[in-house]
């Protein structure tokens, strides 16, 4: 096994992206760093280089601990890689979901609300947001 091997490679095999394509593009696109350096998807890596990679809205950080080439199964994928990314950058969006994507209720078999009720609901509704 070498001691180096391509960046895009890497990150196709350790199953950070899907494709090996949408590695290179990731890459070229500057969305990964090896250090502080912009990576270009041919550059070479080694055990012990700390990468960050943009994915999806978030910053994800890995310090490589083992070079494969081929892409494996996810359990052993895990144990190529140290996770460094913070707590809060994986759940920095969970804030925004709570309470968000929960609709409203109504006993069933009340039917719609009538346009009075549709007005107290409405100024509730006002009056909660208005408060935070």
């Amino acid at each position: 096994m070498s001691d180096k091997i391509r960046v895009d490679k890497w990150l196709w095999a350790v199953r950070v992206f899907k494709s090996r394509t949408l590695a290179s593009e990731a890459c070229k696109s500057g969305k990964v760093k090896v250090g502080e350096v912009t990576a270009k998807p041919s550059q070479t890596i080694g055990i012990g280089d700390l990468l960050e990679v943009k994915k999806n809205g978030f910053n994800l950080q890995f310090k490589v601990l083992n070079l494969i080439e081929k892409r494996v199964g996810a359990p052993i994928a895990v144990t190529c890689y140290e996770d460094l990314t913070p707590a809060e950058e994986l759940h920095k969006y969970k804030d925004w979901f709570v309470g968000k994507s929960v609709g409203e209720m109504r006993e069933r078999g009340a039917g719609r609300p009538t346009k009075r009720e549709r007005r107290e609901i409405d100024d509730f509704k006002e009056w909660r947001y208005t408060e935070e």
